[in-house]
């Protein structure tokens, strides 16, 4: 299931005002412009997956709602089956999968996120906590506070997501990988 930038937008824009949290508050919080955040609910402009998970936390509500408009009330488990998570529209360079939406109350947020090569340099992204990333196919480039690491099928990293990084597909393919965001 797919869901748009639109319908994305619409929710979060929903869920703000029924929470009493002005735009301005809001911007605040995820440290951007408000005319930035106000593109967000607009629908003009993606919103990065760690500002995602930034509102949800101000919100107060699981990111799943965010992406599909449904509360998640799995306690003790939940399977997703291969190709079912909820895709975000997101930039042309990323994809991601969340695979763990139906949980209720997790302590990190699941995708598999598929990197497409990208001709000029990718935009770096920061977020408050750690992220661990296992490649599954492919390589990738990998910026985080002025080091470049490659890293190639079968290689990990974790790391303090409140720096500054990137991923870059390299050799002209796609290159896909398991992201825990905590």
């Amino acid at each position: 299931m797919a869901e748009t930038i639109e319908e994305i937008a619409t929710r979060i824009r929903e869920m703000r005002e029924l929470s009493k949290v002005t735009a301005e508050e809001m911007a605040e919080h995820l440290k951007v412009p408000l005319e930035t955040y106000n593109c967000y609910e607009e629908g003009k402009m993606e919103i990065p997956a760690s500002k995602l998970i930034e509102i949800g936390q101000r919100l107060e509500v699981d990111m799943n709602l965010l992406l599909t408009g449904e509360e998640p009330r799995m306690r003790i488990f939940t399977v997703t089956r291969k190709g079912e998570g909820v895709e975000v529209e997101r930039r042309r360079q990323y994809r991601y999968q969340n695979l763990a939406g139906k949980f209720l109350s997790k302590r990190g947020e699941f995708f598999i996120v598929t990197i497409e090569p990208k001709r000029e340099k990718p935009a770096a992204y920061s977020h408050p906590g750690q992220e661990f990333d296992y490649v599954l196919e492919g390589s990738l480039k990998f910026s985080i506070h002025d080091h470049e690491i490659v890293l190639n099928e079968g290689d990990s990293i974790l790391f303090d997501s409140s720096f500054l990084h990137a991923m870059e597909a390299q050799d002209d393919r796609p290159a896909k990988m398991l992201v825990v965001v905590m």
